[in-house]
C-alpha cells in the first residue's frame, strides 16, 4: 500500500529529522553566516567552529556508514566524475555574498521564518524562484552549456569520481579531514567552554549523517528505490514551493519534507522558549538588500550544487573535492559580503 511505500517512509523520517534540525538551530543559534560575521567583525570564532565541528562529525558518521556498507555515497550528486570547479567557485562566491545580504543562508532563513521573521518569507520565495529558474528554467538554458564546456571530466585522468576516498583510501581521508577539523575546533578554549556551540556542531553533524542513513536504508527498495541524499536547502526550497503549487500532481521527497520539518521544528522551539516575534523590513533599502541577496543565493546555490549545509556539511561529508572548493568559495564570498556591509552601513 502507498502509505507504506519507501518514498513516504523516507519523507516522514525526513520531516522528523528536519524538525529536530530546526529546533536545534533555533535554540543554539547555529548559523554559518553568523559564524563568518562573528569572526570578521568581533574576532569570535565560536559559531564558525560549531559549523566546522558539524563537518567533522558528519564526515566521521557518514564515512563510517559507508565503510559498513549501509550507505553508498558514490550514488550521491557530489561524487560524480564531473568536477564543476567554475560553478563551485563562482556559485559559492555568489551564495556567500548573498547570504550576508539576507542575514542568513537557506537553513537560517527557514529557522528565522519559524521564529516569526516575516522578511524570511520574501527571501525564501525569491530564493525558490531563482533557484528553479537556474535548475530547469530560463537561467538553466545558459547554465547547462556552460557546465558542459568548462566542467572537468576526471575519467580522462583515470578517476571514477572526485572523492578523496578514491585517491588515498577511506580511513586516511576520513582521519585527515575529520581530525583536522576537530583539532581546529577544539583548540579554542572558549569554544570548548560553550555547551551551546558544541551541541549545535555535534547535533547538526549527526543529523546530516542520519539523512544519508534515512534515504539509503528506508529508501532501499527493489521496485521504488529512493535517491540517496541528505540535508541541503537550495533546490529543496524551490521544489517545496513547486510542491505547494502542484500538490495534487506532485510527490513529496526527502528534501521537501526536511524544509517543512525545519519550519515546524523552529516554530515549536521558538514558541516553547517565548522567543517567537513577528519582524518585518526596516526600510526600502533593507527590502532591496534582501531581494538581491536571495537572488544571489538561489542562482549561486544551484551553480555550486549546494549551500552552507548542502555543500558545507553534507557535501564535505562525502569527501568530494568539489564540495571543499565550494565551501572555501562560500566562506570567501561571506567574508566579502561582511566587509561590504561594514563599509556601506
Amino acid at each position: 500500500m502507498d502509505e507504506f511505500s519507501p518514498r513516504l517512509a523516507v519523507s516522514a523520517a525526513g520531516f522528523l529529522a528536519g524538525a529536530a534540525f530546526g529546533a536545534l538551530a533555533q535554540r543554539t543559534g547555529f548559523c554559518a553566516m553568523g559564524g563568518v560575521s562573528d569572526l570578521v567583525l568581533m574576532g569570535d570564532g565560536r559559531r564558525l567552529r560549531a559549523w566546522f565541528l558539524a563537518m567533522a562529525v558528519a564526515v566521521l558518521g557518514s564515512q563510517t556508514l559507508a565503510g559498513l556498507g549501509l550507505v553508498d555515497l558514490g550514488k550521491s550528486i557530489y561524487l560524480t566524475p564531473s568536477l564543476g570547479w567554475p560553478g563551485a567557485i563562482l556559485g559559492g562566491l555568489a551564495f556567500g555574498f548573498g547570504m550576508v545580504l539576507t542575514g542568513g543562508c537557506g537553513q537560517r532563513t527557514l529557522v528565522r521564518l519559524g521564529g516569526g521573521n516575516l522578511r524570511s518569507i520574501v527571501v525564501l520565495l525569491v530564493l525558490a524562484v531563482t533557484a528553479y529558474m537556474t535548475l530547469r528554467g530560463l537561467i538553466a538554458a545558459a547554465r547547462l552549456p556552460f557546465e558542459a564546456a568548462v566542467n572537468l571530466d576526471l575519467r580522462r585522468l583515470g578517476l571514477a569520481s572526485q572523492g578523496l576516498v578514491e585517491l588515498v583510501g577511506r580511513p586516511i581521508a576520513t582521519a585527515v579531514v575529520a581530525g583536522a577539523l576537530a583539532i581546529y575546533c577544539l583548540a579554542d578554549r572558549r569554544f570548548r567552554a560553550s555547551p551551546r556551540d558544541l551541541l549545535a556542531g555535534i547535533g547538526v553533524g549527526l543529523l546530516v549523517a542520519g539523512g544519508w542513513a534515512i534515504t539509503s536504508i528506508l529508501g532501499r527498495d527493489e521496485f521504488e528505490p529512493q535517491p540517496i541524499a541528505s540535508f541541503t536547502f537550495v533546490a529543496p526550497v524551490a521544489e517545496a514551493l513547486q510542491y505547494l503549487m502542484t500538490f495534487t500532481g506532485a510527490g513529496i521527497t526527502f528534501g521537501i519534507a526536511t524544509v517543512f520539518g525545519m519550519l515546524a521544528g523552529a516554530f515549536a522551539a521558538a514558541k516553547a522558549s517565548g522567543s517567537f516575534r513577528l519582524e518585518s523590513f526596516a526600510d526600502r533599502a533593507d527590502l532591496l538588500r534582501h531581494l538581491a541577496g536571495a537572488s544571489l543565493m538561489g542562482v549561486g546555490g544551484v551553480f555550486a550544487l549546494g549551500c552552507t549545509i548542502g555543500q558545507g556539511v553534507t557535501g564535505v561529508s562525502t569527501l568530494a573535492l568539489g564540495s571543499m572548493l565550494a565551501l572555501a568559495s562560500i566562506i570567501a564570498g561571506g567574508v566579502g559580503g561582511v566587509k561590504y556591509l561594514e563599509r556601506s552601513i
